[in-house]
């Protein structure tokens, strides 16, 4: 049986965005400073202002809940799981990735992507 329309588009559009990010996490480690710089001003911003359309998105309503998050039958506090992996991210870990993970082989960090059909990560190989 053939996948519907949206379950194909859906799997482009994750592995477009997970290339991308294998893209500049390669060019984050291997980059000469000259290509890294370059690398920085153009993504960046995309980056920041990427990250700010997701948090809006995720900004508490006049109840406290989460909009993206929450369910008809469950509700969501904030801060959501978006905003604690911002908080993560950006804020408690800092800017740059931590040494265990940017050192892992890039086919270890695949093996660990969510499954594209659940959304749940996959177990490792």
């Amino acid at each position: 049986m053939t996948p519907p329309m949206d379950e194909i588009l859906g799997q482009v559009l994750r592995n477009a965005v997970w290339e991308r990010l294998d893209m500049l996490s390669e060019l984050a480690n291997r980059a000469d400073a000259p290509s890294l710089l370059s690398v920085a001003r153009s993504e960046l911003p995309r980056l920041t202002e990427g990250w700010r359309a997701m948090l809006a998105a995720h900004e508490p309503d006049e109840k406290g809940n989460c909009p993206v998050c929450s369910t008809r039958w469950r509700q969501q506090k904030a801060p959501c799981s978006v905003w604690q992996a911002a908080y993560e991210h950006l804020v408690a870990g800092g800017l740059a990735p931590s040494p265990s993970n940017a050192r892992r082989p890039l086919a270890e960090k695949k093996a660990k992507r969510p499954n594209s059909a659940t959304g749940r990560l996959a177990n490792a190989r």
